[in-house]
C-alpha cells in the first residue's frame, strides 16, 4: 500500500508526498446495536484499512483524491463546509469542518487515499476515513490530539455532518486497536479494557456478502428512533438513562410499560445482546471458544429475528456457517443490511470452508 501510494501521488500531484498515514477498520466480535444504547460493545481493529498520503500546497486548496474512488475534489479553504451529495470525500471534508470549529488551518492539502477494505461492507470504512483524515491534520499541524479525542471528533462528523446516528464503537474500535487484542468498550462511560483475543485452534473468517449497504439511506435511523421510543416507555416507571442500564430480569418484569411490540422487540435485542456481551469476554479470558461460538449464533438470531437488521445474504452466510462441521460460530458483523459477516473456523479446514461456502 506504501509503495502504491507514493507512487500514485507522484503521478497526481507532481510531487512526494509529505506524510502517511494508516488506520486499521473493524470487526465487532459481540454487541450489535447496543453502542447508541448505552452498552458494552467487544469490537477489534484489523489488519485491512485505509492510508492515506498528504503534503501541503500554497494554493489554498483542500484537493481530494482516492485510488478506490473516480472522483476527486478541489475546495478552496474556508471557515466552514456542508455536505454536498454522497461522493466519498464528504467524510474527510466534515472532519475538516468540525477541526475549523476550534483551529485554523494555515495552508491548503494535497490528500490521496487508498484502502484495501470492501466499500459499504460493514468493516467501518467511513470511520477509518474520519480517523485517519483528523490523525493526519493533528500530525502535519501538530494539534497534538489525542486518539480519544479523535474517535469522539470522528463520531461528531458521523452524526452531525454525514448524518447517521452511530455511536462511538467505530471510531473508537479503529483508533484504539491493538494487535491480537479486543477491546470491552462502555458507549456510555467509555471506559475501555483490552482483552486478548486468542482463539486457539480456531480463525477467525471476515465473508463478504458484497450487498452493501449505504448506513444513511437504510433503517439505521429508523432503529436508533425505535431505541428511544422505547426507552421513554421505561422511563415512566424506571431510573434509567440507556436500554442497557437494565437487564434481562429487569426488562421482563416491565417490559408491558413497551406498548408497541415491535418497539419491545428492539429494546428485548438491546438487552439480551449486551448481557451477550459479557458473557463472550468471560468465555474469552477462560479460553471457552465454544461458548464464544454458540454466543455468535445466538446474536445473530437476536439480530435476524428481533432487531431486523439482517438479510438474505447474511443469513445464508449464517446458516453454512451452522451446517459446516469446523465452524462453531458465525453472525453478521456491523450495523447489517448487507455487508459482512465473521466466522470461527477451525484452522486447518479455513481453505474447505472457504471453498464450499462460495459454492454454497
Amino acid at each position: 500500500m506504501k509503495e502504491e501510494l507514493i507512487k500514485e501521488f507522484k503521478q497526481r500531484y507532481n510531487k512526494n508526498p509529505g506524510y502517511l498515514f494508516f488506520c486499521p477498520g473493524r470487526v465487532n466480535l459481540i454487541g450489535e446495536h447496543i453502542d447508541y444504547n448505552g452498552g458494552r460493545v467487544l469490537p477489534c481493529a484489523i489488519s485491512r484499512g485505509i492510508g492515506l498520503a498528504a503534503a501541503k500546497n500554497n494554493d489554498g486548496l483542500l484537493r481530494f483524491a482516492g485510488i478506490n474512488f473516480p472522483e476527486t475534489a478541489e475546495i478552496p479553504l474556508s471557515t466552514a463546509y456542508s455536505k454536498t451529495g454522497k461522493e466519498w470525500f464528504n467524510y474527510p471534508l466534515g472532519v475538516f469542518n468540525e477541526l475549523l470549529k476550534s483551529k485554523e488551518l494555515p495552508g491548503g492539502l494535497d490528500l490521496l487515499y487508498l484502502g484495501d477494505l470492501p466499500v459499504a461492507a460493514g468493516l467501518s470504512s467511513s470511520a477509518a476515513i474520519e480517523v485517519l483524515t483528523a490523525w493526519t491534520l493533528s500530525g502535519i499541524f501538530d494539534l497534538g490530539l489525542e486518539r480519544i479525542a479523535v474517535a469522539l471528533m470522528a463520531k461528531k462528523v458521523e452524526n452531525e455532518f454525514i448524518g447517521v446516528n452511530s455511536g462511538i464503537m467505530d471510531q473508537f474500535a479503529v483508533a484504539m486497536g491493538k494487535k491480537d487484542q479486543a477491546i470491552l468498550l462502555d458507549c456510555d462511560t467509555l471506559e475501555y479494557e483490552y482483552i486478548p483475543f486468542r482463539t486457539g485452534n480456531y480463525q477467525l473468517v471476515i465473508i463478504n456478502s458484497n450487498k452493501q449497504r449505504a448506513l444513511a439511506e437504510s433503517k439505521y435511523n429508523e432503529r436508533f428512533s425505535e431505541c428511544r421510543q422505547a426507552l421513554k416507555m421505561l422511563q415512566a416507571e424506571l431510573d434509567i438513562l440507556n436500554l442497557c442500564d437494565i437487564d434481562l430480569a429487569t426488562f421482563e418484569k416491565n417490559k408491558q410499560l413497551i406498548t408497541d411490540p415491535t418497539l419491545q422487540k428492539r429494546a428485548l435485542h438491546v438487552v439480551s445482546e449486551n448481557a451477550r456481551v459479557k458473557d463472550a469476554v468471560i468465555a474469552l479470558q477462560t479460553g471457552d471458544m465454544e461458548v464464544f461460538g454458540k454466543l455468535m449464533y445466538a446474536s445473530h438470531q437476536s439480530l435476524k429475528e428481533l432487531y431486523e437488521v439482517s438479510g438474505k445474504e447474511l443469513d445464508t452466510i449464517v446458516e453454512f456457517c451452522s451446517r459446516y462441521r469446523g465452524c462453531i460460530g458465525g453472525r453478521m458483523t456491523g450495523a447489517g443490511f448487507g455487508g459482512c459477516a465473521i466466522a470461527l473456523v477451525q484452522k486447518q479446514q479455513v481453505g474447505d470452508f472457504t471453498s464450499k461456502l462460495e459454492e454454497y
